[in-house]
């Protein structure tokens, strides 16, 4: 049994992979950002009889006494899935919006990482550091394309501790979802309405709500995705990279072959 450490599990797909991984009978340190959250999620692993199986407290990952106290926990996974995201055509978001994502999608993920490794380094500990990534990691679409860019930062931390870490005996996997239906990416389209003013910018808004509408629509079941997590999180080795559904990863590979030989005309 696995000894996890999971960042972001407040909601959607990282609470639920908390839950997930305690009813298969690992050991769950179940993180989130805010204390409001934590009593929520301690309620609900309280009424499950999960409390034996989670500890549940609080960890902004940008908050470096919370991180330094979640370093005193034994574990042996670290799952990175504390992450934001913001929206808009990347033309005129407001740079300060973008560098704000990556403060806590890469340096953040990136920092703790780098806690992680030492601790499990010092320790002798063949553990394991798996970062919640995303589809957005290998392709763009439109209006997330500052979130997808972060995603693809962290794409190139995951790769470069990879490779660091691998003589360690310390391994690095990452899990990268496609649209699940967590109201993650609802959120994020509508992220843009607070800093967008047709007044001000050239995209109007309702260009924005007609492009954004397709790619809302006929989002997946988030238990698909959590149970693929448990498993992934569960087993004792597997891919390094593991993207879901199956038809998302075609669709990835498929967008990264047609990129060899896009022209500049779009053709």
């Amino acid at each position: 049994m696995k000894s996890v450490l999971i960042t972001g599990a407040g909601s959607g797909l990282g609470r639920g992979t908390a839950i997930g991984l305690a009813k298969a009978g690992h050991r769950v340190f179940a993180t989130t950002q805010l204390w409001e959250q934590a009593t929520d999620l301690q309620k609900e692993v309280e009424k499950l009889g999960l409390a034996d199986k989670v500890l549940v407290d609080k960890l902004d990952v940008r908050d470096e006494r919370d991180v330094k106290h979640a370093m005193r926990w034994e574990f042996d996974t670290l799952l990175s899935n504390a992450g934001v995201g913001e929206g808009g055509p990347i033309t005129e978001m407001p740079v300060d919006i973008v560098r704000r994502m990556f403060e806590t999608n890469v340096f953040s993920s990136l920092a703790i990482a780098q806690r992680v490794a030492r601790k499990f380094l010092e320790a002798k500990t063949r553990g394991r550091i798996v970062f919640v990534s995303s589809m957005g990691g290998m392709l763009t679409a439109y209006g997330f394309g500052s979130y997808c860019a972060s995603k693809h930062a962290l794409e190139g931390v995951a790769a470069a501790l990879r490779d660091e870490l691998a003589p360690s005996g310390i391994t690095v996997q990452t899990i990268n979802p496609g649209a699940y239906d967590t109201g993650f990416n609802d959120r994020i389209a509508d992220t843009t309405y607070h800093w967008h003013d047709d007044a001000v910018h050239l995209t109007k808004e309702r260009d924005i709500r007609a492009a954004f509408a397709p790619l809302l629509k006929g989002q997946f079941d988030p238990k698909e995705m959590i149970d693929k997590m448990v498993e992934v999180i569960g087993a004792e080795e597997g891919l390094y990279r593991n993207v879901w559904p199956p038809a998302i990863e075609t669709l990835v590979k498929q967008v990264q072959e047609r990129n060899w030989t896009l022209r500049t005309d779009g053709k």
